[in-house]
């Protein structure tokens, strides 16, 4: 799939979002020749694609026929359609069905990956727990707190994985190339030291960050907070949007000498959105977490810049997480941004269901 047009789709998508609200309530799908591309809180896909399958929501079930390639991302994806070629899945849970048939290669990262399907390529995973019950040609390479082998797993080349447990293999798996455990680099005792002490100051700073910026704009930040919420399908598609388009619109940029400034002010405003953006997905956590628990004092700046700093506290502990934390950040991520992104496009939010 070209990929300027796998971008140019994405912006299309997003600039056409208040509409696509109206019209099909929390779906938003949008065509780029023969590619789809779908957002939502919850999606199912059952219709054929023809080319690629771009799709990121908050519960994602897909069982498509046809489609060349599939990138899909959310809080539960589960797939049980056919690919041509490979699928790139992560979600904080993903699930590979029975009936699911992949031609060619597939990554999986997730707090929980399931493989029960067919890969006709090689198999990477990393998740907290993995579990492959399949069928895979290829190699396997995992990385996962847990790893098990059912009876159904058909493995042709060689697994390799690293894990903090051993390996749980059923007595009918079969592995074809043999089993390898790679042990985890161990870290020096110098960087072992230096990094609680770097993790504790840039967090403290982004929680100040937090406080500050919820003390300041209050409304403006808890529209963010609502957008993240509200629209998380949304949200993490504009993110996605963003932190691919906008490097890319930078390097066009410094193609003429005139853009040169442009594209110097583009990375700032870029490295900014990123940092403004992990913020508010900390903020917008606070705030879920403050009128869920303290109703009665949601409205109040004070306990609200509080709330804001604890959430980005919350994001920073849950990103240390072996395995599943960048994950977490990184969706955290992109929800943040998109949210913050969303608002300052003036898109109105859809009502929720």
């Amino acid at each position: 799939m070209n990929r300027l047009a796998c971008i140019t789709a994405c912006i299309l998508v997003v600039a056409s979002g208040a509409r696509a609200d109206e019209r099909d309530g929390h779906l938003y799908t949008r065509q780029q020749g023969s590619d789809t591309f779908v957002a939502g809180d919850s999606a199912r896909i059952s219709q054929a694609v023809k080319g690629d399958l771009v799709a990121v929501g908050g519960t994602l079930r897909i069982d498509a026929a046809g489609s060349q390639d599939l990138y899909a991302g959310g809080g539960q994806v589960e797939f049980d359609g056919s690919l041509a070629r490979n699928a790139r899945i992560a979600g904080g849970s993903v699930s590979i069905g029975p009936k699911a048939r992949i031609g060619g290669n597939a990554s999986l990262a997730g707090g929980r990956v399931e493989m029960l399907g067919s890969i006709g390529g090689y198999l990477q995973a990393a998740g907290g727990r993995v579990f492959i019950d399949g069928r895979v040609d290829g190699d396997v390479e995992a990385a996962a707190g847990e790893l098990e082998l059912g009876p159904q797993a058909r493995i042709g080349g060689k697994l390799r994985y690293r894990g903090g447990a051993p390996l749980k293999q059923d007595a009918a798996a079969q592995v074809q190339g043999g089993i390898e455990r790679l042990e985890v680099p161990e870290r020096r005792a110098a960087k072992r030291s230096a990094a609680p002490v770097a993790f504790g100051f840039w967090t403290l700073g982004l929680m100040f960050m937090a406080a500050v910026l919820v003390a300041a704009l209050p409304n403006f930040f808890a529209r963010v907070a609502d957008a993240a919420r509200g629209r998380l399908g949304w949200s993490l598609l504009a993110g996605f949007v963003a932190l691919a388009a906008i490097p890319a619109a930078a390097l066009v940029l410094l193609v003429t000498v005139v853009g040169i400034p442009l594209a110097g002010l583009t990375v700032l405003l870029y490295l900014a959105l990123l940092l403004v953006g992990y913020v508010a997905a900390g903020i917008a956590l606070g705030d879920v977490a403050l009128k869920r628990w303290q109703a009665g004092r949601a409205a109040h700046k004070g306990w609200r810049a509080l709330a804001a700093a604890l959430g980005v506290l919350a994001i920073g502990l849950a990103a240390l997480i072996p395995w599943l934390g960048a994950l977490i950040a990184f969706l955290a991520l992109l929800a943040g941004m998109g949210a913050l992104l969303l608002q300052l496009k003036g898109a109105p939010l859809a009502a929720r269901a």
